[in-house]
């Protein structure tokens, strides 16, 4: 069982960053695939960006070149920095191990002005 704990949201302006940090609990956290979605009001959940346990990185087309993603196996934690963020950026932005198999609670970020 692994469970995950999102930090790193907040209120930002249009072109701030952030950085989302998500940690996660047990000992075999650098086995596991990480990734980041979000799920805006309405909309359906989005990967954004994901991790293997190798280092293999992809991203959406909505972030490429603004978001990164990246990974502190010892301290078994994800990140996403955020840069020039847009007021659609809004949404809650969840962290998931695994593929999927296991979820964070999610934080918002909201982007407005």
């Amino acid at each position: 069982q692994v469970q995950l704990v999102e930090s790193g949201g907040g209120l930002v302006q249009p072109g701030g960053s952030l950085r989302l940090s998500c940690t996660a609990s047990g000992s075999i956290f650098n086995f596991y695939a990480m990734g980041w979605y979000r799920q805006a009001p309405g909309k359906q959940r989005e990967l954004l960006a994901g991790i293997t346990s190798g280092g293999s990185i992809n991203y959406a087309d909505s972030v490429k070149g603004r978001f990164t993603i990246s990974r502190d196996n010892a301290e078994n934690t994800v990140y996403l920095q955020m840069n020039s963020l847009k007021p659609e950026d809004t949404a809650v932005y969840y962290c998931s191990a695994d593929y999927g198999v296991y979820w964070g609670q999610g934080t918002q970020v909201t982007v407005s002005s």
